[in-house]
């Protein structure tokens, strides 16, 4: 999305995005339903170059399957940190937003690069362990991988 930030004080620069990127322990999907009905679903994720995210669901499906089936194109947003001020009537944050599209990893490599992205960001004290899971439940689950296009980052704080 090439829309000007409204508010540039708070713009943070690329490498900060991508800072908050890496480090948020989840972050939001948002695709489009075939009736062109917003849906967005939380989910774990790993940044695995300036450009590639990977997250993984179960290969049962679910509406998040079907909608980038229909149409790849999709959001991801992070808030890293956040802490309400009352007395200020506002919010510190810092948040990173990403556009781009998504779709099923098919390819087995890249299916394994992705959920050992996702297994060294979560579980890093327990990749052996890991490893066994993943090798005993890799049909059971798919990898999205989402190409980001553009990523902005914002602050308040």
């Amino acid at each position: 999305m090439n829309r000007a930030m409204r508010r540039t004080d708070r713009q943070l620069g690329h490498a900060d995005a991508l800072a908050i990127l890496r480090n948020a322990q989840y972050g939001v999907l948002s695709t489009i339903c075939p009736n062109q009905t917003p849906y967005g679903v939380p989910l774990n994720f790993a940044l695995v170059e300036e450009n590639i995210l990977y997250m993984h669901c179960a290969s049962a499906g679910g509406l998040k399957l079907d909608n980038l089936r229909a149409n790849s194109k999709a959001c991801f947003t992070v808030v890293e940190s956040s802490q309400v001020q009352p007395e200020l009537f506002s919010t510190c944050y810092r948040s990173a937003i990403a556009f781009g599209n998504i779709w099923i990893v098919e390819e087995t490599a890249e299916k394994q690069h992705g959920i050992e992205a996702i297994l060294d960001k979560y579980s890093p004290g327990y990749r052996e362990k890991g490893m066994e899971l993943i090798a005993r439940t890799f049909t059971q689950f798919h990898i999205l991988r989402f190409d980001i296009a553009s990523l902005t980052g914002k602050a308040r704080a």
